[in-house]
């Protein structure tokens, strides 16, 4: 009896991430449609960008051919380093700057966002040996870049934000729209 009850404590028992983490949505990215970005926030004020379920790339059974820090001929964010305490060194992002870009097999590029404002404190380099894992665990291993918003602005980085009831209110919309015919 023990056993069945300790297997159905597990069965009920929220994620790590589900705990842990306050999931706020960024929908349709530049205008792009679908191109969905998640935020995942800690109480402790650290953000790791992920993409949305909702992504094209995790979509129609992609596969990635290649994915690039490198932003422009200046600017990598392999480079960024931190250091100490209050993360001195690293590269301070706005809401739109670009974090990596990601090209499929079928040669479809797309550019991931940092969709806050706040300081990169690292990029995920496992992802670049291992595409597969933004692909198959794009919440936990698979995450894109982990970012620190000031402390000042961090209440506020959530003002242009979805939290989940309203990005699964535009999803069903979406694809209510889609399953309309023209």
């Amino acid at each position: 009896m023990e056993s069945v009850e300790h297997e159905d404590t597990k069965a009920n028992a929220p994620s790590v991430i589900d705990r842990y983490y306050t999931r706020w949505y960024r929908t349709d990215m530049k205008g792009k449609p679908c191109e969905d970005h998640c935020i995942l926030q800690h109480s402790n004020r650290i953000c790791v960008i992920t993409l949305a379920e909702t992504h094209p790339i995790l979509q129609n059974g992609r596969t990635i051919k290649c994915i690039n820090y490198q932003i422009s001929n200046g600017c990598s964010r392999l480079k960024n380093k931190v250091s100490g305490k209050s993360k001195r060194g690293g590269q301070f992002l706005t809401d739109f700057a670009p974090l990596c870009r990601i090209t499929c097999t079928d040669e479809t590029e797309y550019t991931i966002y940092s969709c806050i404002r706040g300081r990169l404190l690292e990029v995920n380099e496992n992802i670049l040996e291992t595409p597969n894992l933004l692909l198959e665990k794009p919440s936990t291993e698979g995450y894109i870049a982990v970012i620190l918003p000031k402390f000042e602005e961090s209440k506020s980085i959530t003002e242009n934000l979805l939290n989940r009831d309203e990005f699964e209110n535009i999803v069903s919309k979406r694809s209510s729209a889609q399953s309309q015919p023209s």
